[in-house]
């Protein structure tokens, strides 16, 4: 169905908008220190660059999943990778914010400041290498279903980034060392429930 993709996609894309990394911080220090405007285009970089991700990972799971036995072996490989990114975030140490930016950036520095951090991050990759994965078990769904699903995540993804550097002041005064760490650790049994729900559904699709 249609509202399942959409709600996967939904789920999900709360899910990676809760994690407390680079880009967190960089959307918070970037609202601070010179203004929403340039929060909201490095978020935008951060969309462009997890659609590039989404695109060359999703083609690239698609092709090998052609192979059954690729296909299968897709499916227990992204679901370990959740697993052990959840269990990276359970036993995440505490990292310091940013330092402060005091002198203006043009708008073109903001995207490429979101484009590079979100880019370069190992962790995202393998994170839309999961998601392809995982698409690929579902065998069910149409192309507009999967259209959907993505659109969904990224949209949802790049809402609360918004959100996020428009409540930046009020978010890094509520956003304490302990609250990081509860929610480092909310986050990663989250993560770790969608790698073995991947895994199991990988090993018996009937379910």
């Amino acid at each position: 169905m249609i509202s399942e993709s959409v709600f996967e996609g939904i789920k999900l894309g709360l899910l990676l908008s809760m994690m407390i990394g680079p880009v967190f911080f960089a959307l918070i220090t970037t609202s601070m220190d010179q203004g929403f405007k340039q929060a909201a285009i490095l978020a935008f970089g951060v969309l462009m660059s997890d659609l590039v991700y989404v695109i060359s990972t999703y083609f690239g799971v698609h092709f090998l999943s052609q192979f059954p036995l690729i296909e299968k072996s897709l499916g227990y490989l992204g679901g370990m990778i959740l697993i052990g990114f959840g269990l990276s975030y359970i036993r995440k140490k505490e990292a310091n914010a940013q330092e402060k930016e005091t002198n203006p950036i043009s708008s073109g520095k903001s995207f490429l400041k979101g484009f590079g951090i979100n880019g370069i991050n190992p962790f995202v990759f393998l994170f839309w290498i999961s998601i392809a994965s995982m698409v690929t078990v579902k065998e069910s769904w149409e192309a507009s279903q999967i259209f959907l699903f993505y659109g969904a995540l990224l949209l949802t993804v790049f809402g609360i980034d918004l959100t996020k550097g428009f409540l930046a002041g009020q978010l890094a005064h509520l956003v304490t060392p302990r609250v990081r760490k509860f929610l480092n650790i909310g986050v990663g049994l989250l993560i770790c429930y969608f790698g073995i729900k991947m895994l199991w559904t990988t090993y018996n699709p009937s379910i």
